[in-house]
């Protein structure tokens, strides 16, 4: 093996092992009884299933997990949807007005989302929208749509023009060449934002924990975070918690995964 691929290999497996090592320690935790004060590198000797038994019943992580399913897949289709009908025209008419709007786009993106935290939760307050399905939806959809844009924009730029010029001279109107010629070709980058903005949506602690007060509302995070307080925790049920949250994610990408790095290639700036 030549040196830049040996160091590159190491360096990759390096990289691996620090990603792996919280997985590592959860799943061995998740396994121990609260009296084992064994180390946490080691793999227990009798596995305890307790842990997800409490899982399930205290942190009631069945219901969150229905709450952050409903709430995930609401808010990706709605970013899906928008996001690639906003950025087709970004993408394909050319003026001044919309390199503002896509500046605008990007600048939308650096701003952090608890700088608004006090009016924005005024504001859903007086809509009705704190502990609501719709008023969470709402909330993570318009911080993530920006993202979406973004990456429609810069994948769409890289489709040829001819293909909506030659749909156009067979006929077909502005709107039927986005649904039968661009929209089939957005699957990779189509995956992309799926993968990007579900993942943000069902690891999202802060506006969960704030927009969501009813304890039947509690999400995946909310969930895991109900076994910490400030007189006891139980970090064996909260990592019996968080292995079951992480799996609907963790299939997701393992399916989805091949379209991912493609778009993820296919959307880099140019």
């Amino acid at each position: 093996m030549k040196k830049p691929t040996f160091l590159r290999t190491i360096l990759a497996l390096v990289i691996g092992a620090i990603h792996f090592v919280p997985f590592y320690i959860t799943f061995t935790m998740a396994l121990k009884p609260m009296t084992d004060f064994s180390s946490r590198w080691f793999i227990p000797k009798e596995l305890y299933m307790d842990n997800f038994k409490i899982a399930i019943g205290k942190g009631k992580i069945l219901l969150a997990m229905k709450n952050s399913i409903i709430i995930t897949i609401c808010s990706v289709a709605l970013i899906v949807f928008l996001g690639a009908m906003a950025a087709y025209p970004l993408a394909r008419i050319k003026s001044r007005f919309n390199v503002i709007v896509l500046n605008l786009v990007l600048a939308v993106m650096m701003v952090p989302p608890l700088s608004m935290l006090v009016p924005l939760y005024s504001n859903m307050a007086k809509w009705g929208g704190i502990s609501t399905y719709w008023g969470i939806v709402v909330v993570i959809t318009t911080f993530q749509l920006p993202l979406s844009i973004f990456l429609y924009t810069n994948f769409i730029a890289t489709i040829p023009k001819d293909l909506d010029e030659a749909a156009s001279i067979d006929g077909c109107r502005r709107i039927s060449i986005y649904y039968r010629i661009i929209l089939p070709l957005l699957k990779p980058v189509t995956a992309t934002v799926v993968i990007l903005t579900g993942v943000w949506v069902w690891n999202d602690y802060q506006f969960s924990l704030y927009f969501l007060q009813k304890p039947e509302m509690r999400t995946v995070t909310l969930a895991v975070s109900s076994f910490f307080s400030k007189n006891s925790s139980n970090l064996n049920g909260a990592a019996a918690t968080a292995l079951i949250a992480i799996l609907p994610i963790v299939l997701i990408y393992i399916f989805m995964q091949r379209y991912f790095v493609q778009g993820m290639v296919d959307s880099a700036i140019k």
